[in-house]
C-alpha cells in the first residue's frame, strides 16, 4: 500500500508562505486533470475485469484507516523499514553525504523525511505530494524548527510524471522514497519513475528507497488481510469515495475484501468481490457486477535485492548499497 491522496486540489501556486515556498502544479491544468482522472476512473470501472486506481483509497477516512493499518501487528513494513534506518543511519548518512538538496517523494506529513534532517543536514528540503492539506502544516512546522534549511512544497501527481526541474538547482540531489510505495507501480511504470529520478539526481546525488521483499505467502496475505479487518474496511471504503465522485450507488457492504499473493507476478493483489449481483451507475451508464465478480484495487510488487538492484541499474543508477533486517523481510537501497 502506498499513501496517495485522492484527486487534484486547487491551492496556492508559487506563493511564499511563512518559512517555506509552496508550488501547486495542479492549479493550471486543474480542470483538464480532473476530467482525465474522472475518465480514467470510469473507464476502469467499465472494463472487464474492472479496476480502480489505488490513489482513490485516500479520502479522509481512507487516510485514517491506512494510519491504523501501519500500527497493526501483521503489517510489518513500516516498523521493519524504520528499524533498518535506525540500525544503519550513520553508514547511510556517510554514503549519502550532507548539505545536499533532499526530495521527499510522497512526503505526506514529512515525518519520515524529518527523521533524516539531523544526519543529512540538507540545505534544501523539497516535499512532493498530491495533497496540499498534508504538506502545508508539515512544512510550516519544519520551517519553524529548522530556519537554517530552505523548505519547498510541490503539489503534483507524480504517478503520471515527475518533473522537478524548476524546483532544483544545479547541486546534487538526494531523493527519498520510503515505505515500498514503488511496489504500487507496475514494473515498467516503476522503471520509468526511477529513470526520471536518476535524471534529476545530478552529479553526486542519489536515491534512498525502501522496498518490500518476497516472503512466506501466509505472512504476506496476513499483512494485507489482518485479523481485525482494518485492511478490509480500507479496501471497501474506496467504493464510498467512488460514490462521492461519480454518484455511482455502490454498496460497500455488498463486496468482500480479497487479498492474495500472486507468486508468478511477485505481487500482492487486492480486490473487491461482489457478494451478490448488483447494478450501479458509472459515467451515466449501467454496470452490472455479477455475484463473484471482482474489482481490482491494488497491486503491491515485491522485489528480491538482486532483482531490484537490476531495476536500479536499468534506470541508470550504479554503486548500489543495500541493507536488510535479519529476516530479510525488507530492504533499503542507496543508489548513486
Amino acid at each position: 500500500m502506498a499513501h496517495w491522496a485522492t484527486v487534484p486540489q486547487r491551492g496556492t501556486e508559487g506563493v511564499t508562505l511563512p518559512g517555506f515556498r509552496l508550488t501547486n502544479r495542479l492549479i493550471g491544468p486543474w480542470r483538464q486533470q480532473t476530467r482525465n482522472d474522472r475518465r480514467e476512473l470510469i473507464e476502469g470501472l467499465l472494463a472487464d475485469p474492472a479496476m480502480i486506481p489505488p490513489k482513490y483509497f485516500y479520502d479522509a477516512l481512507g487516510c485514517a484507516l491506512f494510519e491504523a493499518i501501519c500500527e497493526l501487528p501483521e503489517y510489518y513494513l513500516t516498523r521493519t523499514e524504520g528499524a533498518i534506518f535506525a540500525a544503519h543511519r550513520e553508514t547511510i548518512a556517510t554514503l549519502v553525504g550532507q548539505h545536499r538538496q533532499f526530495v521527499d517523494l510522497g512526503a505526506g506529513d514529512c515525518r519520515k523525511g524529518e527523521s533524516w534532517l539531523a544526519a543529512l543536514r540538507p540545505r534544501r528540503f523539497i516535499a512532493v505530494d498530491i495533497a496540499p492539506a498534508a504538506i502545508e502544516p508539515a512544512l510550516s512546522r519544519l520551517a519553524a524548527a529548522h530556519p537554517e534549511i530552505e523548505f519547498t512544497g510541490v503539489i503534483t501527481d507524480f504517478s503520471r510524471t515527475l518533473d522537478l526541474g524548476a524546483d532544483l538547482d544545479a547541486g546534487p540531489v538526494t531523493f527519498f522514497y520510503p515505505g515500498s510505495s514503488i511496489g504500487n507501480f507496475a514494473p515498467d511504470e516503476a522503471l520509468e519513475l526511477l529513470a526520471q529520478v536518476h535524471r534529476m539526481c545530478g552529479r553526486g546525488g542519489g536515491l534512498l528507497i525502501g522496498v518490500d521483499a518476497p516472503k512466506d505467502h501466509a505472512r504476506l496475505a496476513a499483512a494485507y488481510d489482518d485479523a481485525l479487518g482494518v485492511t478490509a474496511a480500507f479496501n471497501r471504503n474506496v467504493l464510498n469515495h467512488v460514490n462521492a465522485l461519480l454518484e455511482s450507488g455502490f454498496d460497500p457492504a455488498a463486496f468482500a475484501h480479497v487479498a492474495f499473493y500472486n507468486a508468478k507476478a511477485s505481487r500482492v493483489e487486492m480486490h473487491l468481490e461482489a457478494r451478490r449481483a448488483q447494478c450501479v451507475t458509472v459515467g451515466g451508464r449501467e454496470r452490472v457486477f455479477a455475484s463473484g465478480e471482482r474489482i481490482h484495487t491494488e497491486n503491491s510488487y515485491k522485489y528480491t535485492p538482486g532483482h531490484f538492484a537490476e531495476v536500479l541499474r536499468r534506470a541508470g543508477f550504479s554503486d548500489i548499497a543495500v541493507w536488510q533486517d535479519q529476516a530479510g523481510d525488507f530492504a533499503v537501497y542507496y543508489a548513486e
